[in-house]
């Protein structure tokens, strides 16, 4: 069994793994309707292309009776961090409907959502992963031409470090 461990009550919270593998044969079948060309990584996780973008869907265990769904971009990296560049993308999380700009540790901008996975349905699923994508595609172009960096598809073939 996948174990998480809630914080807040500091207790170990199992999810069984038929619940995972449940919602990983799920992502997967919606995937090759939506995404034929999907990348399966064997362990839950999947990426797709869109535009300049790539897409990563994570399967991973939330509680005793659900699995969690993310979906999430690495949209730039290498982008130089400011104050404005800041203010621009949390001005735009509180205008976009589903999901959010984020910074990875290496100051990487993503952009991510996550739903339910247990009693998900292809709708919900579908446009999940179509907003990360359109969003993505869409602010990584914007995002270079304020802070330079690098878009998803311009890594591709390049070593990251």
């Amino acid at each position: 069994m996948e174990i998480l461990i809630n914080k807040e009550k500091n207790d170990m919270i199992e999810t069984p793994v038929e619940l995972i593998k449940s919602t990983v044969e799920k992502v997967e079948n919606y995937l090759k309707d939506i995404f034929p060309d999907y990348i399966s990584f064997g362990d839950g996780s999947f990426t797709v292309n869109y535009g300049s973008s790539q897409i990563m869907v994570i399967v991973r265990p939330f509680t005793e009776n659900e699995t969690c769904v993310e979906i999430v971009s690495n949209v730039v990296t290498g982008a130089n961090i400011t104050p404005e560049l800041m203010k621009f993308l949390l001005n735009k999380n509180a205008e976009i409907h589903f999901g959010a700009f984020g910074l990875l540790f290496d100051n990487t901008i993503t952009f991510q959502h996550s739903i339910a996975g247990t009693n998900m349905d292809k709708n919900e699923f579908e446009t999940s992963l179509k907003a990360v994508a359109l969003i993505s595609d869409y602010y990584d172009d914007e995002i270079v031409s304020i802070a330079g960096g690098k878009r998803g598809i311009d890594l591709l073939g390049e070593e990251i470090e």
